[in-house]
Formats: structure tokens, C-alpha cells, sequence
């Protein structure tokens, strides 16, 4: 048996899990709306430090309360930060571990992805890889247990994609897609950008560029299959790194979406 090991608790979140769990808790206490009566089929977040993004994130996260029972499996797609990647990078580790314990990878539908041309064991795409690792203490802390698909995607073509989470998708499985929206721009261009990406996926459109989303790889493919299914999309929030701490020359965009089946409305 093998662990993929936390490689950014103490940095993007904390690394000691009864003060991890309390600022999970607090982040979901902010948030008045009440819960969907139907589970989302899908999930887009944000996946910045949690000091930056994970109040953003929550209102997507806070989506599955009362909805433990809906999935027993999550993938999460996230881009490639630390190696170039083309395709789809999965694991072969077994778990995946954080502060709050050790989630059960789905070895099975692992494999059966593995078969796919575009799809290879990349160690390296994630052992440092941050993207997929900030969404578990979340999906620990609301759901509590399942198994998890974790896939690291670079360059694909969207159908390529498609075909693969068609291959190991059902009802009984969350999707979540992580990614921020721009990085690094003064505060009033940034918020153009942001706006106009975040048009862009409740349009289902798959033309996001690499500037206006990190995840653009994950993000087109996810909402292509998204729109097939005729899963209705909303936005939940958005925002950038300036509102936290007021320094609006520099920041990275963020925003959390849900997606349902029109037939569970």
C-alpha cells in the first residue's frame, strides 16, 4: 500500500487538523444560504491558499450539506502546477492523506483509465501538485468518507476528456473541477477578465485561454461533459485575492459554481 503524502499542509492550510477542522467549520458558519434540496452533480472551486480562497470555496463546499448519502466517490481534476503535463496524469497510490486522515483512492477505475492513450502513472504530476490536495480537507469535512479519483489533466482536447470521465462517471460519483481564474493583474482588469470567464462557463463554453483560467484543461472538458448531461450550472461567488488583503496591484481571481441535474431540481 502506498500514501500520497500532504505536500502543502502547513502552507496553503493548516497542518494541525482540530484547527484545520475549526477553520473549515467557520468558513461554512459564514454562509447563510440554505443548501439545495437536491445533491450537485458537479463542483468548480477555487484552490488558493486557504487564507485567500477558502471562504470562496466554501460556498461551493457548503452546496453538500445534507447530501453525504448522494456520492461514494469524488474525482477532482485539477491543472499541473510544477510539471509539464500532457493528457491525463493519474496515481498509483492507494490513498491520499491530509491532517484529517487517509481517503481511499478508486484503484479499479484507476486502471480502467490507465487504458486510455492519453492517460499515464505520473508520480511526479502529483507529488507536489496543490490543485487536488487543498479539495480534500473539504470534502473530508463534509462528506466524511468515499473514494477518490484523483487526476491531474494538461493539454487534452475536451472530447478526450469527455470520453474519459464518461468511462468511470455514475450517479452515485461527485465532480469536482479546481481552478483559479486570472493571475496577477491590477484589481479593475483582473475583475474584467474574471467576469468574463466566469460568463464564458455559464455558457458551457470551452474556450478559456491559460490566462484566464489555471484550470482551463480540466474546466472545458468538465463543462463539456457537464453540458451533455444538461446539468444546469450557477454561480455561487466570486472575488480575488485584494478583498482579503486590500492590495489590489497584484491579484489572482476566484469563483465557486454548482451544477445540477435538472431531473433531481
Amino acid at each position: 500500500m502506498s500514501v500520497r503524502q500532504p505536500a502543502v499542509a502547513g502552507t496553503f492550510y493548516n497542518a494541525n487538523a482540530e484547527e484545520l477542522q475549526q477553520e473549515i467549520q467557520a468558513f461554512l458558519a459564514n454562509i447563510q444560504e440554505a443548501p439545495p434540496k437536491a445533491a450537485p452533480a458537479m463542483l468548480i472551486v477555487p484552490h488558493a491558499g486557504y487564507v485567500y480562497s477558502g471562504q470562496i470555496a466554501a460556498f461551493a463546499y457548503a452546496q453538500l450539506k445534507g447530501h453525504e448519502d448522494a456520492y461514494n466517490r469524488v474525482i477532482v481534476l485539477g491543472p499541473s502546477h510544477r510539471v509539464l503535463l500532457e493528457g491525463i496524469a493519474i496515481s498509483s497510490d492507494n490513498r491520499f492523506e491530509t491532517p484529517l486522515g487517509q481517503i481511499h483512492c478508486d484503484t479499479s477505475a484507476i486502471a480502467r483509465l490507465s487504458n486510455l492513450p492519453f492517460v499515464a502513472y505520473r508520480h511526479d504530476a502529483h507529488l507536489l501538485e496543490h490543485s487536488l490536495e487543498v479539495q480534500l480537507p473539504f470534502l473530508q469535512t463534509l462528506l466524511g468518507e468515499f473514494e477518490l479519483i484523483p487526476l491531474v489533466v494538461g493539454g487534452i482536447d475536451p472530447p478526450q476528456l469527455i470520453a474519459a470521465l464518461e468511462s468511470i462517471w455514475d450517479e452515485k460519483t461527485l465532480l469536482v473541477v479546481s481552478t483559479d481564474l486570472s493571475h496577477f493583474h491590477r484589481d479593475a482588469p483582473a475583475r474584467a477578465i474574471d467576469e468574463n470567464t466566469i460568463h464564458k462557463i455559464l455558457q458551457y463554453d470551452p474556450d478559456i485561454e491559460g490566462f484566464e483560467a489555471c484550470g482551463h484543461f480540466p474546466l472545458a472538458g468538465a463543462l463539456g461533459f457537464a453540458q451533455q448531461r444538461g446539468w444546469d450550472i450557477q454561480l455561487l461567488t466570486k472575488g480575488n485575492s485584494g478583498d482579503i488583503f486590500g492590495d489590489k496591484s497584484r491579484v489572482v481571481g476566484y469563483a465557486s459554481f454548482s451544477l445540477n441535474s435538472t431531473q433531481a431540481a
